[in-house]
């Protein structure tokens, strides 16, 4: 139980599965309040090493380093979902203090069981069907008509993984063209926009929210986070509401973002949750410069056993994404008032890999 793990105090060492820019910004975090951390990562240029006060650099599957590694570690979190279930398993077997439950991973790293877990809570969703194998595709586009989008059942973020089936087009090509994998086949959906809720549920079962994020995508990658979100109070409060659900029903600890596509209906709106992602989210990169407290801070307090913070936005504000070598333009941003860029120290500006991200926050009268 999350209870029984020991609070953290300055001077503990928090523990931090993957190296990325999420595990990055976490240890910046931690060390504001004296905290040292320390990362795992199979990556020997993760951008979070450079930040932390230890770092491991050795396979998810290398047991002898995975106990070194949590022996030094007092309580241990992860950046990102796709952590190998078996690497959990491994850390909880061996009574390691993992927040949040690694347990969780097993919905949110299945997007066939993510659906379920929703639905069986009565939280609405796109129209999806299962594909486990070729002869399950007649019978999940009729469940499921085209235009749909096919999507692995695991991996997949930022467009990878999926392939769109356009009205007449051919299943059949598009489970090819995943890798004949696991699927499921989710309908389009008309959406006005797509928001986004980045909460906190802390051990003793207290919750924070953020207010709701409007997201704008580009070649399926976050391209730009604008708060506050163009929807009405009545849907920023559901929206929240739709996220503690969540965070209760998982008996989450930390921070999660829920992600859900606002559709029009009966000249109103309704919310379709499209994603659980159980960690710190690009969608709240805003909250560092944007408001009183960052989602990062908030993931640490709770993880920590800390009481959560009451977060306030502090201006409008728009989060851009640098893709790519649009992080060449930094320059460009650190002249602009009003405005806080990140740089990730990652190598390669690859094409589509998210090397920073600019805040820009306008006070309000």
């Amino acid at each position: 139980m999350a209870n029984d793990f020991p609070i953290l105090k300055p001077g503990s060492t928090l523990g931090i599965l993957g190296g990325g820019q999420l595990g990055r910004m976490l240890a910046l975090a931690a060390a504001r309040f004296g905290l040292r951390c320390h990362i795992f990562s199979p990556e020997e240029n993760s951008c979070a090493f450079d930040v932390a006060y230890a770092k491991t650099c050795a396979s998810y599957e290398d047991e002898a380093a995975l106990t070194r590694f949590a022996d030094s570690c007092d309580v241990i979190t992860f950046e990102f979902e796709n952590v190998p279930a078996e690497t959990a398993d491994f850390l909880v077997t061996n009574k390691k203090a993992v927040l949040p439950d690694p347990a969780i991973l097993a919905t949110t790293q299945d997007r066939l069981a993510e659906k379920h877990f929703l639905t069986d809570f009565e939280i609405k969703t796109a129209p999806y069907a299962e594909i486990s194998s070729d002869v399950d595709l007649p019978v999940a586009i009729v469940q499921v008509p085209a235009p749909a989008v096919m999507k692995t059942r695991r991996l997949g973020y930022d467009g990878k993984g999926q392939a769109v089936i356009s009205q007449g087009g051919d299943p059949a090509a598009a489970w090819k063209a995943i890798g004949e994998v696991p699927a499921i086949l989710e309908g389009f959906v008309d959406f006005d926009l797509e928001v986004s809720v980045v909460a906190a549920r802390g051990r003793d079962g207290s919750f924070s929210a953020f207010e709701p994020t409007e997201n704008i995508h580009r070649d399926h990658i976050l391209h730009k986070s604008l708060v506050p979100a163009n929807i009405t109070p009545a849907v920023a409060k559901e929206a929240v509401a739709i996220a503690r659900k969540i965070a209760d029903e998982l008996k989450y600890v930390g921070v999660l973002a829920v992600e859900m596509f606002v559709v029009p209906k009966d000249g109103k709106h309704e919310l379709l949750v499209n994603e659980i992602a159980p960690r710190v989210h690009n969608s709240g990169h805003w909250t560092i410069d944007g408001a009183t407290v960052s989602q990062f801070e908030q993931h640490v307090r709770a993880v920590a056993g800390w009481p959560l913070a009451r977060p306030h936005r502090i201006g409008q504000v728009e989060m851009t994404n640098l893709i790519g070598d649009e992080v060449e333009s930094w320059k460009k941003f650190v002249a602009l008032p009003n405005t806080a860029v990140h740089v990730y120290g990652k190598g390669e500006a690859r094409p589509g890999r998210k090397m920073g991200h600019v805040t820009k926050v306008t006070p309000e009268d």
